[in-house]
């Protein structure tokens, strides 16, 4: 039997992972999909922004701030930086007032001790 590998929800929070969810509640409620569809296509879109964004963002960038707050729960990093600077590989610079990092564990090196 084939091994399932989880992935973490973190993109369901994202502009377009809200709209995903909001279009297949609107599906379930018309009686288009059952909801373990909907379920299944929420796994699959978690699957494929995880995977997308590992082989896709190659950039680097540097931060400057003022570390907030921080947690560790359940091995996910959570960072509040104020006053962001960011520097991007190409030399352009954003900031903003606030920023919420969250990092996890990368799943598929979890069993063999990688970070």
């Amino acid at each position: 039997m084939a091994q399932q590998q989880n992935f973490y929800e973190l993109y369901r929070r994202s502009s377009i992972g809200i709209a995903l969810t909001d279009s297949l509640d609107e599906l379930i409620q018309s009686g288009h999909i059952n909801p373990q569809l909907a379920m299944k296509v929420l796994m699959q879109f978690d699957k494929s922004v995880t995977e997308t964004l590992a082989k896709s963002v190659k950039n680097k960038t540097q931060m400057k701030g003022h570390l907030h707050t921080y947690r560790l729960c359940d091995e996910v990093w959570t960072f509040v930086v104020k006053n962001p600077t960011f520097k991007i590989d190409q030399g352009e610079v954003l900031t903003a007032d606030k920023v919420k990092i969250v990092a996890c564990r990368n799943q598929e090196g979890a069993g063999e001790g990688k970070k």
